[in-house]
């Protein structure tokens, strides 16, 4: 993997920065330097300190002017830090300018994100997404590689009994450069073969005409921990953000007796950058092809307002704005203030209280998921002919049979059928559910 610089082998000590230009977005930035502090310590580095610095105008080699620049890299020393952590992005010519001034590691909000990401991944897919989104990163910062670019490669040739001097070498960081780029076209290519995978997949899922919801929602709201309360499994579910990368899918059984697909997918996140967006379409696609999505907001989150619009922003990024939504605020039972939970349901008037903890509220979830796929299905009683097994079958395969008797030379049988055979049973109905 080609990395952007050499860093330390232990970073301990970080100082968080964050620069905003507009005193209206003080509050969003310190909430944002917040998130970072999360984001970082994820990571299991070490804060010393987070510091909010506002500048009149942006400057293009530090962002902020020389002065605040001087003040940011004093505090860094006198802290003794291994890296300054910006969560303003960074263009490659200003990370280089503060690496240099500072005379210590310095990343951005990105790579951060980047770093987390590369830890995480397990699957085949999620690796190769992060290794394109990490080498697209790293291509423009590579010149910081070397202390200067004229390294040469290459030197005296032989051939003959000559031994003619071949002329000048490619530079060390084009030859960089050029490798760098191969493997973004290899991993591109074996990212591609695996979406093929996926899709096949997907089509093998679509055959059975299951129905399908992905779970979405802000980083650490409680998805895979809903996931496990639902379906009884065990996906990974820590208190931190990205705790899971990788889509995992369970079926479970709804109130009517109709299957469905539940999707965890990965969490969002303020300011994701785009490469990252772009890199996780295939994981996050899941969202745009399900039926419907389960929106989940952590009700205990102070800035619930902004992670909800978040979420939304990415869902219309990706294309999938127009789903149908069952909004869910997890974490309730943390809720003791009546005013608070006066304020959410004011705030979020159609949303299910739920514990994914605890299991409250989890019921009437799972009957407003019937609800929302109430058309996909009819509750029937049939009075089918022995001699039309190959129905009764049709049931058993396509369908939830949930009684099956005999009378005569006729079996009964009631079940929940899918709309795409019930018209073939049609004339077999003998009492609606």
């Amino acid at each position: 993997m080609f990395e952007v610089r050499e860093k330390p082998q232990m970073v301990e000590r970080a100082l968080l920065v964050r620069i905003y230009f507009d005193p209206r977005e003080e509050d969003e930035s310190a909430s944002l330097l917040e998130e970072l502090g999360e984001l970082v310590s994820t990571l299991g580095i070490g804060i010393v300190e987070s510091v909010l610095v506002r500048s009149r105008q942006q400057h293009k080699r530090h962002i902020c002017g020389t002065g605040k620049a001087a003040e940011i890299i004093a505090l860094a020393k006198a802290h003794e830090c291994d890296v300054i952590v910006f969560d303003n992005q960074l263009a490659p010519h200003q990370q280089r300018t503060w690496e240099r001034e500072a005379d210590t590691c310095v990343i951005d909000r990105e790579e951060v994100i980047l770093d987390i990401f590369a830890k995480r991944a397990q699957t085949k897919e999620a690796r190769l997404q992060v290794e394109l989104a990490r080498m697209q990163y790293a291509l423009p910062r590579m010149a910081r590689m070397w202390g200067h670019l004229d390294r040469e490669g290459g030197g005296a040739g032989g051939g003959g009994g000559g031994g003619a001097n071949r002329g000048m070498g490619e530079k060390q960081i084009e030859v960089d450069r050029r490798m760098a780029h191969v493997r973004i076209d290899r991993a591109r290519r074996e990212l591609e073969e695996v979406r093929k995978q996926r899709a096949t997949q997907r089509k093998e899922r679509e055959k059975q005409e299951t129905p399908h919801a992905a779970i979405v929602g802000y980083t650490n709201a409680g998805k895979s921990t809903l996931l496990n309360r639902l379906s009884g499994s065990d996906v990974l579910s820590k208190d931190m953000l990205f705790a899971t990368l990788d889509t995992t899918t369970r079926k479970i059984e709804l109130p009517d007796g109709q299957p469905l697909l539940l999707t965890d997918t990965v969490g969002f996140v303020r300011n994701l950058p785009h490469r990252l967006v772009e890199a996780f379409k295939a994981t996050l696609e899941e969202a745009v092809l399900a039926d419907f999505l389960i929106h989940v907001l952590d009700a205990t989150a102070p800035e619930i307002e902004r992670f909800h619009t978040t979420t939304l922003e990415v869902l219309k990024e990706l294309g999938a704005e127009d789903k149908r939504v069952v909004t869910v605020l997890n974490k309730i039972d943390l809720v003791t203030d009546p005013e608070t939970l006066s304020t959410l349901d004011r705030l979020f008037p159609d949303s299910l209280h739920v514990s994914a903890a605890t299991g409250l509220g989890t019921e009437q979830l799972l009957q407003k998921c019937s609800e929302v796929l109430s058309d996909r299905v009819r509750r029937c009683h049939y009075r089918i002919p022995q001699h039309r097994a190959d129905l009764v079958s049709l049931l058993h395969r396509d369908a939830k049979v949930l009684s099956t008797d005999y009378e005569g030379n006729d079996i009964l049988v009631t079940a929940v059928v899918p709309a795409s055979i019930a018209g073939r049973l049609e004339s077999f109905i003998e009492l609606p559910a």
